[in-house]
């Protein structure tokens, strides 16, 4: 199996796509999004959603990560930021959420918000890379199992980490 980040292409998600997203959804959150919320979600003008594929030996293309914001008002809403247990380590989220920022601030967005996982150290660490700051907290906002999310942002437009 192929584990070289630049062998990664990051593409804008197409519906064609959901299914083999909804894999990454499952295998990441306890509560992932449907196949429903998807279709609704990328027909939002506001809404950006990126996949990380690969190529495997063979010639199949396999999605290993997705990520997607939404433009609101000139101030994005990162709202998923999702990598496939087997590639995470990579850089895979690293170069998919340096890419929705860079062509996020093309389209004019100047700051950025998120909610993680208070316990997501992971996640919170590369968010801390690219610039977001802690802000505040919402009690209980996740479920399955309950716990507090961090309110994050990031208030420039520079999308270096």
């Amino acid at each position: 199996m192929i584990r070289k980040p630049e062998e990664i292409v990051i593409r804008p998600m197409t519906p064609d796509d959901i299914e083999n997203v909804l894999v990454v959804e499952r295998a990441c959150f306890s509560d992932p999004w449907s196949a429903e919320v998807f279709s609704a979600t990328l027909l939002l003008p506001y809404a950006h959603y990126y996949v990380a594929e690969i190529t495997e030996e063979g010639g199949s293309r396999r999605i290993i990560g997705e990520c997607g914001v939404r433009d609101i008002v000139g101030e994005g809403e990162i709202t998923n930021v999702a990598v496939h247990p087997d590639w995470q380590g990579f850089g895979v989220a690293t170069r998919m959420l340096g890419t929705v920022l860079a062509r996020s601030v093309e389209e004019g967005m100047t700051a950025f918000t998120l909610e993680v996982r208070a316990g997501n150290r992971p996640a919170i660490a590369l968010y801390e890379k690219y610039g977001f700051r802690t802000e505040g907290i919402r009690a209980g906002f996740y479920e399955k199992p309950v716990e507090d999310a961090l309110i994050m942002w990031r208030r420039d437009s520079l999308c270096e980490p």
